[in-house]
């Protein structure tokens, strides 16, 4: 069933407030986390990611993603590209961002080699990299609300020729940021207590 039309100030207003409770999070919950808990798994193996390793995930797929969103805003912005009052998704995009919403434990995900965790001891410096790379993501909302976001495409680093309206890209970016973020904060959940370094 398509979805009903959405006005494009509604949109970016809900892409805003999540991507500002996310910030929130960072600052709350991950920022101060030292080597210790970031680096350590809720279980024993190569299962389920640590704190750390999920957000040195979302930090890759937003380093091969947020500059190629950037350029594109700006050659939109040059071309004087207008906004568009109704919001106007793709049949891809729609469908990769309502299957990222399914929860991981109905339908578990395989992460791309590209994008998985490097398997390095982490710092906080991909807590800080995490806080950086939302406050950009932010900025590029902003700026999207100024142009035709439906007319905007983006290319996939790992599929080229599947290009994204700029609304779906930016949803399925905030969707992903808030499943592993989510995941991450599980992860925190179940580790036994200990002091952040």
């Amino acid at each position: 069933m398509p979805a009903l039309p959405r006005a494009t100030s509604d949109f970016f207003d809900d892409l805003t407030n999540a991507l500002l409770v996310l910030r929130v999070q960072a600052q709350r919950r991950f920022r101060l986390l030292g080597p210790e808990v970031l680096n350590r798994r809720p279980g024993p193996g190569p299962g389920p990611w640590s704190v750390g390793e999920c957000l040195e995930h979302l930090n890759i797929v937003g380093g091969y993603f947020l500059p190629t969103i950037g350029a594109r805003l700006r050659r939109a912005q040059e071309r004087g590209s207008q906004p568009a009052p109704i919001v106007k998704h793709g049949l891809i995009g729609a469908r990769l961002v309502a299957s990222l919403r399914i929860p991981a434990a109905e339908k578990p995900r395989v992460t791309p080699q590209r994008y998985a965790p490097t398997g390095t001891r982490l710092t906080r410096t991909v807590t800080e990299v995490y806080s950086r790379q939302l406050d950009e993501l932010l900025s590029i909302v902003l700026r999207a609300r100024q142009v035709n976001a439906n007319a905007v495409r983006i290319p996939n680093p790992l599929f080229p020729l599947l290009r994204l309206r700029l609304v779906d890209q930016l949803e399925y970016l905030v969707v992903h940021l808030q499943r592993h973020a989510a995941q991450a904060e599980r992860v925190l959940a179940a580790l036994p207590v200990v002091a952040s370094e």
